[in-house]
């Protein structure tokens, strides 16, 4: 239990350590001003992260925002080649690791699985998590979080690095595939222009939190997602490739790879392509009242 009990405070004091900037501080007021980039230069080093195998580079790129509802955090980084986090429970939160490229065995309620990326698994309210890099190859990360309690974080540690474990296959617990063969035309989304390509990964019913969805989108040059606004849902996005420009209640700011930024309730939004190439989106939604989601 002392062990336990250690292992918990030094990674509270490295979390304290690690954050940055660009996550704690970003300015609400303007969307310019939340707009943060994922910077390699900015990643910090973790070791044994929630006792987990040899080293995981990490930032927090958006770290407990000024927003509405429970969004907590969205951290990225790298996990090196025979790296990991550590299997542990939270009971007042839920996560999904997404890895970006590369593979990586994800662990959920003790079953583990080698997922192909791009690709995620979420951790329900009161499951145990973990992931582990088996391979030579660094594996790029994401980690989405969402909370009961406003701002507030748990962690309970099993001191298991999930490393040599025996492997399903395929998975016994819910993942999602960020494939682009997966996604469906639709014409003029939300009234934008052209055809983008769109597919709801995960719905509410996957989340215990207000966790409302996951969707991965992709804008073709010249289209665009048309002007819309939410009273119920805030939104996180990521941007996996491309560039673009997002507007928000008349404001216009530029979006890049690897940039993140967030939509508050109640704000008109819209986003447009720029460049040559496909803009591609990970979209994640929050509700300030879950019992208002539809199915």
């Amino acid at each position: 239990m002392r062990i336990t009990i250690t292992l918990l405070l030094m990674f509270s004091l490295l979390s304290i350590a690690t954050s940055t900037r660009g996550g704690d501080e970003v300015d609400s007021k303007s969307i310019a001003g939340r707009i943060v980039h994922s910077d390699p230069a900015s990643f910090r080093k973790a070791t044994a992260a929630h006792g987990g195998a040899g080293e995981l580079h990490i930032h927090k790129l958006l770290n407990r925002p000024a927003m509405n509802t429970n969004f907590l955090f969205l951290h990225c980084g790298v996990i090196p080649p025979k790296g990991g986090i550590g299997h542990h429970f939270h009971h007042k939160m839920e996560e999904m690791y997404i890895i970006l490229d590369n593979e990586a065995e994800f662990t959920i309620n003790g079953r583990s699985s080698l997922l192909q990326g791009p690709a995620g698994a979420p951790c329900k309210m009161g499951q145990s998590h973990a992931i582990y890099n088996p391979t030579d190859k660094p594996a790029r990360w994401l980690n989405f979080a969402v909370s009961t309690v406003k701002r507030q974080y748990d962690a309970f540690e099993l001191d298991d690095d999930r490393v040599g474990v025996s492997l399903d296959a395929p998975p016994v617990f819910v993942s999602a595939q960020f494939d682009r063969s997966l996604l469906k035309p639709v014409e003029q989304f939300h009234g934008g222009e052209g055809t983008v390509h769109y597919r709801r990964t995960l719905g509410p019913a996957i989340f215990s939190t207000s966790w409302a969805f996951v969707d991965h989108l992709m804008l073709p040059p010249g289209t665009s997602v048309g002007n819309q606004k939410h009273d119920n849902i805030e939104e996180i996005y990521y941007v996996l490739n491309g560039q673009g420009d997002v507007q928000v209640d008349g404001k216009q700011a530029a979006i890049r790879k690897d940039d993140a930024f967030y939509i508050l309730l109640g704000e008109e939004h819209s986003i447009t392509t720029g460049g040559r190439n496909d803009l591609e989106l990970l979209i994640v939604g929050v509700a300030l009242h879950k019992e208002k989601l539809r199915p």
